[in-house]
């Protein structure tokens, strides 16, 4: 509680000069009992404001670190991401929130997820959702600081929090563990533990588990599930050209349709199949005469830098440039 000038006075009454000697240069020959007493009053009371501002400032700084080392350190060991090595997840997160999200709303809307290993789906949907939204993936640790760079460029323009240039390693640990908000806190948590998946999974566990969660529609959970709901075909069954539109609904599942009525994803999707086609993973002769794609893919090679075609942000109308006529 701060003192007064009143209370600090009476403090100050037995500690005054005698009375005859020198008072403050300003007040004459002779100081003025009175307004000695106040003015070190007002002195006294200062001080102890000023040390009270420090002292409050000193105790926040030491909450904040204390806070943020322990927010830190609660994420560093939870949740438990070692055990997806081995353990398939259930109903995810993202899921929940969904669920939540329906019930809210008054809808009748049933979560459909059936999970299949990796091998069981198209390699065509591998390739055309890493081109879609992930085209470093198989090279970077987590983290594309260029797609990263690039959306916080466009989110200073835009003067709002719109593109959040993340991987598909970010995009799992939202799915399995945050919810769709876009707040700065649950970003932190979103890096702190894409930091420990990278570092404790496979970059193919993280894509299977990926495929088998990523939304893909008002109640469509994973690849499996997507491809029967719109093309009535198990996932290990879909042709290039039907991967290519479930990848370029990925930005907003909810709301851009594979079924033919969304301009956007049909121009995406067709931009991404040319990609396909132009890295080799695509032979359109070969894809007209059969309707069995490829056992395996090699997963684990990137495409070598000079073949590498980027695929324009999620939102802009990409432009296809046209082959090059030097071979």
């Amino acid at each position: 509680m701060i003192e007064t000038i009143q209370q600090v006075t009476v403090s100050f009454q037995n500690k005054l000069p005698p009375l005859g000697e020198k008072g403050p240069s300003n007040w004459g020959p002779r100081y003025d009992k009175k307004r000695w007493v106040q003015e070190l009053a007002k002195r006294k009371v200062k001080k102890k404001k000023a040390g009270k501002f420090f002292r409050f400032i000193k105790v926040t700084v030491v909450l904040v670190i204390l806070f943020v080392v322990g927010f830190a350190g609660f994420y560093m060991v939870y949740p438990d991401v070692s055990k997806l090595k081995k353990q398939n997840p259930g109903k995810t997160s993202f899921m929940e929130y969904r669920e939540a999200e329906y019930r809210e709303k008054g809808k009748k809307i049933r979560i459909q997820s059936r999970w299949v290993p990796l091998r069981s789906i198209s390699p065509y949907l591998m390739k055309a959702v890493l081109i879609a939204e992930d085209d470093k993936f198989w090279s970077h640790h987590g983290f594309d600081t260029e797609a990263i760079q690039k959306a916080l460029e466009k989110n200073l323009e835009a003067g709002r929090f719109k593109l959040g240039g993340s991987t598909i390693s970010q995009q799992l640990t939202k799915n399995l563990y945050l919810t769709p908000s876009k707040n700065p806190v649950r970003k932190l948590k979103e890096a702190m533990i894409t930091w420990r998946l990278e570092r404790t999974l496979s970059k193919r566990r993280i894509l299977e588990l990926y495929l088998n969660v990523v939304e893909w529609g008002e109640g469509i959970f994973g690849a499996e599930a997507a491809a029967r709901r719109h093309f009535g075909k198990p996932a290990s069954a879909l042709t290039a050209e039907e991967a290519a539109k479930l990848a370029a609904a990925l930005p907003n599942p909810r709301r851009y349709r594979v079924d033919g009525t969304s301009r956007y994803v049909e121009h995406r999707a067709k931009i991404i199949y040319t990609i396909m086609v132009r890295r080799g993973i695509v032979v359109p002769d070969y894809e007209e005469v059969t309707t069995t794609p490829p056992e395996t893919v090699d997963e684990t090679s990137p495409t070598p830098p000079a073949q590498r075609e980027t695929l324009p942000p999620a939102g802009q109308p990409p432009a296809v440039s046209q082959p090059s006529d030097a071979r």
